[in-house]
């Protein structure tokens, strides 16, 4: 732009010359002067201001708030259906609370009665076994009389039947059923007897088998945990812990609250919409403290001002009054846009008015 105005003079200086006018050529000084000015536009925003999203998607449930209303740090501006989000919590408390019973199992050792109930079934194998290995004499006894009976029984029937087995209908008399049948009743009270003085190997082999697990749960019970058990214990109360966090996280996150107090720009949404993750929601500002925005200042422009510079801001929108300010911040990194590479500058008004809102066009005079 201060090319542009030594440019402008030189040739009103050359068109007074040919006139035959004689007009003193503009000295440096002049020429710098009018150079001092970078005139830019830009937007009036909020000092602080966000475009609020949600960090999980759900449907909109409810928006309590609408453009134009002020709101406190905190406040509820919308909510999103929070069922899914509940029923985790939900199943969360539930696994979190069986991993700490376990935990507290272990840490407080077995109870008496189930110490009582691991003896009981050690005796009762120990006893099983001993009763394979040395039956009862009573029984034996009685087993023995059993067969002895059987074999009387027996040689009766057989000496009845021999006495008849030549007829020819031998099949059908009644000699040769109860030949059967104390043959049958003989064979059952021997296995009886040879199962008592006789056991076999599998079933010994079975019978220990029960008495070292009943032994072994004793031992376990009276040993109490090991520190391996309590700490995998503890590590799944840890993890249930968190995922109970992330769940009660995810249900707070379905309410969308003011992380200051300002008042709402513009509501994004309306009940009944699904959203998505980072979509804006609400944008909300402060508007007690507003500030100018450039939006047009070009590499030429950015490298002639600098941090402290006063400027002199003017709006459409207040048309006989002129704003004093100063810039208080410029970008470093330019955003590249159709019109060519600009640089934003911040710039902090020192006295606003009612009438200017968020968004309105500004006109900024850049004094060297």
């Amino acid at each position: 732009m201060r090319r542009m105005l030594a440019i402008v003079m030189t040739v009103i200086v050359l068109l007074l010359a040919a006139c035959g006018r004689a007009t003193p050529t503009p000295a440096p000084e002049a020429a710098t002067e009018a150079g001092s000015v970078i005139t830019v536009s830009g937007k009036v925003v909020p000092a602080v201001w966000a475009a609020l999203g949600a960090q999980s998607g759900g449907v909109v449930l409810e928006v309590r708030v609408a453009p134009g209303d002020e709101v406190q740090a905190g406040e509820v501006l919308l909510r999103l259906d929070p069922a899914d989000a509940q029923l985790a919590v939900e199943q969360a408390e539930a696994a979190l609370a069986a991993a700490q019973a376990r935990l507290d199992e272990l840490k407080a050792g077995p109870r008496p009665q189930e110490l009582e109930a691991a003896k009981a079934a050690v005796a009762m194998a120990e006893a099983a076994l001993q009763k394979l290995l040395q039956p009862d004499a009573v029984l034996v006894a009685a087993a023995r009389a059993e067969l002895a009976q059987a074999e009387v029984n027996l040689r009766r029937a057989q000496s009845a039947y021999d006495a008849v087995k030549w007829d020819p209908a031998i099949g059908t008399r009644l000699e040769a059923l109860q030949l059967e049948q104390a043959t049958g009743t003989y064979n059952v009270a021997k296995a009886r007897l040879d199962t008592l003085l006789n056991p076999s190997y599998a079933d010994v082999a079975a019978a220990r088998a029960q008495v070292q697990q009943a032994q072994a749960r004793l031992a376990q019970l009276e040993a109490g945990a090991r520190p391996e058990e309590i700490a995998i214990a503890e590590a799944e109360v840890a993890r249930a812990r968190a995922v109970l966090e992330a769940a009660r996280l995810t249900l707070n996150r379905c309410e969308i609250r003011a992380p200051f107090a300002g008042t709402v720009g513009r509501v994004h949404v309306r009940a009944g919409e699904l959203v998505v993750p980072g979509q804006p929601l609400v944008t909300l500002g402060d508007l007690t403290t507003l500030q100018v925005e450039t939006t047009d200042l070009d590499e030429v422009d950015a490298a002639q001002v600098e941090v402290g510079q006063k400027v002199t801001v003017t709006f459409d929108a207040v048309a006989d009054r002129a704003f004093e300010g100063r810039i208080v911040r410029i970008y470093p990194m330019a955003e590249p846009g159709a019109g060519g590479v600009r640089y934003t500058a911040i710039i902090a008004l020192e006295e606003t008015d009612p009438a200017l809102r968020w968004g309105m066009t500004a006109f900024v005079d850049i004094t060297e």
